[in-house]
């Protein structure tokens, strides 16, 4: 049943100045106001009650409370851009509730930069985790929320081998310390920055391929350190048949060619590189600031006592078993029954004990056996020269 009271939920803008004369009436007409303390002391005029409070249901609370019949609740900025108008629509159901749009931080940033801002991306990092390295990675310009983290923003950036990229920083936007200027990622790690910060990030290399099969030689290599090769690579990602959003496994990662693959793929999601060999967890992470992915962990461990603590795998890739295909194939099914598994051997044993497993828990294989022959410069001529075959099982998912 619906009740009498009615309820603006306002967005204030960017500072007194930005208020719209929409919101301005119906300030006036409101007869208790609730937000934020720094708001309340901003539009509240003395006289009329006010109530510090801005989580949905505490808002609800005060005005099912209270006698009056006209409320308003306040939010900075607009009321639909990561604002804490989120909720309200649903914990203000049973009353007459209107929202009224404000100015947010993006119209007015990007009209002091003088910029448009329709192919920008939005991400907000203002207690939220999320990769922002590849959200920069794979657009040319990136609007970024902050909280007091821009300095960790600045390390995951240059981490990931962006930290040349162009970074215009806003600071106080619509108050009297406001501060615009035009910096680079590597900046970011050692200045001090306002809560109130907002970023934009300017990257002109920008790249949103989902790339399989690179070149071989496009990643660092070192001795006795294996690595999955460009065709076996492709025929895996295909089989792996990820999404954007997938949680992954690569187990046994070697050189990380796979890892990165994966997480070119995965750039909502995590990738997971699991490598036994401290050496070559550091060649790893070499290659994925190379390609500039910022949603993968390696890990140096055993398999499959270290997958244990790992977070639910959607697609799960297994390079390298050290002898214990088994065992890492049920600590996958043990954590998801329907987790996609790609296999690679190499040897007839390793290829006979995969099949086997894989029989034994239940899942049906399809298996591809690769040959590749690569073409080699011989005197004034060109020949083929194979490579050893490749056994790919693929199995399971939905």
């Amino acid at each position: 049943m619906r009740n009498n009271k009615k309820v603006y939920v306002i967005g204030t803008g960017v500072g007194a100045e930005t208020l719209t004369p929409e919101a301005r009436e119906a300030l006036s007409k409101a007869e208790v106001l609730i937000g934020p303390q720094a708001l309340l002391e901003q539009y509240g005029d003395g006289l009329k009650p006010t109530f510090p409070y801005y989580l949905s249901n505490d808002v609800a609370r005060v005005i099912e409370s209270e006698p009056a019949e006209v409320f308003a609740a306040l939010v900075s900025g607009d009321v639909g851009f990561y604002s804490g108008a989120t909720g309200l629509s649903e914990a203000l159901a049973a009353y007459d509730s209107r929202f009224i749009p404000g100015v947010s931080t993006v119209n007015a940033f990007f009209a002091k930069l003088k910029l448009p801002w329709h192919d920008a991306a939005f991400v907000s990092m203002h207690g939220r985790k999320m990769n922002i390295v590849d959200t920069v990675r794979r657009n040319k310009l990136t609007f970024c929320l902050t909280g007091k983290n821009v300095n960790d923003i600045g390390t995951y950036l240059t981490k990931a081998g962006l930290k040349h990229i162009k970074t215009h920083v806003g600071e106080n936007l619509g108050l009297p310390d406001e501060r615009i200027y035009e910096t680079d990622a590597e900046s970011l790690v050692f200045g001090s920055y306002p809560p109130l910060t907002v970023l934009l990030f300017d990257n002109e290399a920008c790249d949103d391929r989902t790339l399989s099969g690179l070149s071989d030689g496009s990643f660092s290599r070192l001795q006795g350190v294996p690595m999955t090769k460009s065709e076996t690579r492709a025929i895996v990602l295909s089989k792996l048949n990820l999404r954007p959003t997938d949680i992954c496994w690569d187990v046994g990662a070697g050189t990380g060619s796979v890892t990165v693959e994966m997480a070119l793929g995965v750039y909502y999601g995590h990738v997971y590189s699991i490598e036994r060999r401290e050496d070559a967890t550091k060649l790893i992470e070499k290659n994925c600031t190379a390609f500039h992915v910022g949603n993968v962990t390696i890990i140096c461990g055993e398999a499959p006592a270290v997958l244990e603590t790992l977070p639910i795998p959607d697609a799960v890739f297994i390079g390298g078993s050290g002898g214990n295909i088994e065992g890492i194939v049920n600590a996958v099914l043990s954590k998801n029954p329907m987790a996609r598994i790609v296999l690679t051997a190499v040897t007839l044993e390793t290829t006979s004990t995969a099949f086997g497993v894989l029989k034994k828990v239940g899942l049906t294989p399809d298996v591809v056996q690769l040959n590749v022959a690569q073409s080699k410069e011989a005197g004034g001529f060109h020949m083929m020269e194979a490579l050893n075959p490749v056994t790919i099982f693929s199995a399971g998912g939905a």
